[in-house]
């Protein structure tokens, strides 16, 4: 792990500003003399700056993308709970956390954090610009922000404007944070209880039916209580509850619904023609929170975009749990210049 302090006040979409910021970021690898290597990560709600961590398969010695062939940049997004500047930092006008007093931001605002973390780095180009759900939206943003600097664009999972079906999903966990009794009382620890609701609320999203029927079902007929689904859901909440905070939880889903490229450029159309990169885009035939649609207005919107749909029974968690099949995927798109148009099966022994 590594620490950038950008010691200068950086201005938020919103016209609130910060007055310094802190960027957690993870390296692997080394840029090369051409420094034609960059595979820069933008990482999804609550992940880190480790994407071997979170992402294996797909990132690690041995896998797809790899740090003997690759420079692999993964900065912590800003608000997170993993080192970059977020509700639990500390303003350094008050020397007391931020909590509610933190500024509401943006996808575009957590761009600009990339962009301040690649200047700083000396990264003039990226080969491959990455991400999925949360990560892709930034990953898109960047894209049309500075069309010259990505030369390859992967999106996965992603869109380009969060659905009214997405902030419908993200005000319901929300809610369940605001009524948590602790929400407000100024101490790190407030709303976990509620956030632990809304991590069960969004993991219907990630999923969906035929997952749980596979992976939930009782087989003990007589059973009134107890079940293995319930059960699932309390786990999952706390689970998130042991490493994430409330704070960070609420003010990402609000930036999440912000995501919107056609604000200010005339359309979303009109928005994702400036790309130029290089670009494929991933959908999942299963994903309710993201469905295909949403992938397919990227492809036919981004000039020459190549779409491929995977066949999974995860919904939204397969661009984390399908390492197997992305990894062809990107093998083919990286090994052919023609458009590509597919449907990628693969059964699964997750």
């Amino acid at each position: 792990m590594h620490y950038y302090v950008y010691q200068h006040p950086i201005e938020l979409e919103s016209g609130a500003s910060l007055p310094e910021l802190q960027i957690a970021y993870h390296t692997f690898g080394q840029l090369n003399a051409q420094a034609d290597n960059v595979v820069w990560v933008s990482h999804a709600l609550t992940a880190n700056s480790d994407v071997f961590d979170w992402w294996p398969g797909l990132f690690g010695p041995t896998d797809f993308f790899n740090p003997e062939e690759y420079f692999i940049v993964c900065p912590n997004i800003l608000g997170s709970h993993y080192g970059t500047t977020g509700p639990l930092s500390i303003h350094p006008e008050t020397s007391q956390p931020y909590l509610h007093a933190f500024p509401q931001f943006t996808v575009r605002d957590m761009v600009q954090v990339h962009q301040i973390l690649a200047d700083h780095l000396g990264i003039r180009q990226i080969q491959v610009l990455i991400g999925a759900s949360l990560g892709g939206q930034q990953a898109l943003e960047w894209s049309i922000q500075q069309p010259e600097q990505i030369k390859n664009l992967i999106l996965l999972a992603t869109n380009a404007q969060h659905s009214p079906w997405g902030i419908a999903f993200n005000e319901s966990q929300r809610m369940a944070i605001e009524l948590d009794p602790s929400w407000g009382t100024g101490e790190l620890s407030d709303g976990m209880e509620g956030m632990k609701v809304a991590r069960s609320i969004a993991l219907l999203s990630y999923r969906h039916y035929q997952t749980y029927q596979q992976a939930q079902e009782e087989s003990d007929r007589d059973k009134t209580d107890g079940y293995r689904a319930a059960s699932y859901q309390v786990y999952q909440g706390e689970k998130l509850q042991r490493r994430f905070n409330a704070y960070s939880y609420y003010y990402l889903s609000k930036a999440m619904d912000s995501h919107h490229v056609g604000r200010g450029r005339g359309s979303v159309e009109l928005a994702l023609k400036q790309i130029q990169a290089r670009s494929l885009v991933v959908g999942i035939d299963s994903d309710i929170l993201f469905p295909p649609t949403e992938q397919k207005r990227l492809a036919e919107g981004i000039p020459d975009a190549q779409y491929v749909e995977l066949n999974s029974q995860f919904g939204h968690d397969g661009f984390l749990l399908e390492a197997a099949a992305l990894s062809g995927i990107f093998n083919d798109f990286f090994n052919t210049q023609t458009q590509l148009t597919k449907k990628v099966s693969l059964v699964s022994e997750h």
